[in-house]
């Protein structure tokens, strides 16, 4: 049996186990082990799962992850989001589909400080869409620019997806961290501009707010300053260098933390699930990145990386051509596949055909981090469309997908853009780092 034959057998075996709802981690470690056991034999699989496990489980740049998610989720559990949202609606809300842009410029915020898609679609769902029930926004709207606007999560730092593909690739973190700003700022607009669009062709869908007196502006302002002082010092201080982003997370964690406390927004009992959802999510994506770990040398021994870089060239697409159909494939797999699977799966096959191709790493992390951000509202999986719906359960599941479909136009745009202007991703962090 080929060898080539065996790495696909063994794809295959991991695609079966995640259709069992084996989790990712789990999945690709049992692939790449017994896949190396069977190439290679049993003492190199046995050398392989001791070291990637004691490699990730020891490494001081892995710190990042828990010190991160603890700040998202502190500030989850405290309320940050409702200052943030009120904030964003007090200056955009009185202008039509106000309230679905406030959502939007909340979620860039949120973004700020979880990291998560997840968390950002649900903490700023559950404020904003009840409020844009009861102005009378289109369900369509409301819901959509929620789970498109919580997809911000993955791309502006700190970025859990950046995270995973640092360490995928060896990667500087802190450049990817300082790439994913412009392109978030980009999405972030974009989004902006189509939700005008939409309320331009039907005024109904996002009718006008209520004006905010400038002297509440200047309120819901200082209330949430503090927040964003610690966006600023946690990101600035990275871009300053005067942080390293382990650095960073550590100082935002125990800034976001004395906030909380300072305002007695956290008890006892909520630190203590804060901690424990903490614990959960550290310890998943610990195991995807063991997982990914054993599997990567099992592809390399394989050569299926090489083999398909080969087949592309050979087909006489160019580079340009070859990114079109790595992005495809991601677009197609993003339509039954999370995320964070997509991304642990995908980087080691298609990493050494972008490096192959000539294209930047940092610049391609930026680009898949994007359209891994489409699957998470591309339906039948959708994540981000399932959070919504649990935030808004009388709304269908119909109008949710249709609802974010304007959205999905809006990141093939911010595509298109960053694929003809690359130093839109590369600006910050060439002038910072070179």
């Amino acid at each position: 049996m080929s060898e080539t034959l065996i790495g696909l057998l063994g794809i295959g075996g991991m695609f079966g186990l995640l259709a069992l709802r084996v989790p990712v981690g789990m999945a690709m470690l049992a692939a790449g082990f017994f896949g190396t056991w069977v190439l290679k034999g049993e003492r190199t699989a046995t050398a392989i799962l001791s070291a990637e496990t004691f490699s990730a489980v020891s490494s001081f740049s892995l710190i990042v992850i828990p010190l991160f998610v603890l700040m998202g989720n502190i500030s989850s559990a405290a309320g940050f989001s409702r200052g943030l949202y009120d904030l964003a609606y007090s200056w955009v809300g009185r202008f039509r589909g106000g309230l679905a842009s406030a959502s939007i410029l909340g979620c860039a915020a949120f973004s700020a400080v979880s990291g998560s898609s997840v968390a950002t679609a649900v903490t700023i769902g559950k404020v904003a869409i009840p409020e844009m029930n009861r102005f009378g926004y289109s369900d369509r709207l409301s819901t959509g620019s929620v789970a498109a606007g919580g997809t911000l999560g993955f791309l502006i730092p700190p970025s859990t997806g950046f995270v995973l593909y640092s360490i995928l690739t060896e990667e500087s973190l802190g450049r990817l961290f300082m790439a994913g700003i412009l392109p978030g700022v980009l999405l972030t607009v974009l989004f902006l501009v189509t939700i005008l669009l939409i309320t331009y062709f039907d005024p109904k869908a996002g009718p006008k707010g209520l004006p905010v007196p400038a002297k509440e502006k200047f309120s819901r302002l200082m209330g949430a300053a503090p927040l964003l002082a610690v966006i600023l010092v946690s990101i600035g201080g990275i871009y300053a260098g005067v942080f390293t982003p382990i650095e960073a997370a550590g100082v935002g964690a125990t800034l976001v933390f004395l906030l909380a406390i300072a305002g007695r927004k956290l008890s006892f009992s909520s630190f203590r699930q804060v901690l424990l959802e903490t614990v959960t999510t550290t310890t998943m994506l610990y195991m995807i990145i063991i997982g990914a770990g054993i599997f990567s040398p099992f592809l390399a021994f394989t050569h299926i990386p090489q083999s398909l870089a080969d087949f592309l060239g050979a087909m006489g697409l160019g580079s340009f051509g070859t990114l079109l159909i790595i992005l495809l494939a991601y677009v197609v797999l993003g339509m039954f596949m999370d995320a964070l699977s997509m991304l642990v799966i995908t980087i080691p096959i298609v990493f050494p055909i972008i490096l192959q191709l000539g294209y930047d790493p940092i610049w391609f992390g930026v680009i898949a981090v994007i359209v891994i951000e489409m699957g998470m509202i591309t339906p039948p999986v959708g994540i981000n469309v399932f959070v919504v719906k649990g935030v808004a359960p009388n709304v269908p599941m119909r109008e949710i997908f249709t609802g974010v479909l304007p959205f999905w136009v809006a990141m093939i745009a911010a595509l298109a853009l960053l694929i003809a202007f690359p130093n839109l991703a590369l600006l910050i962090p060439n002038s910072m780092f070179n």
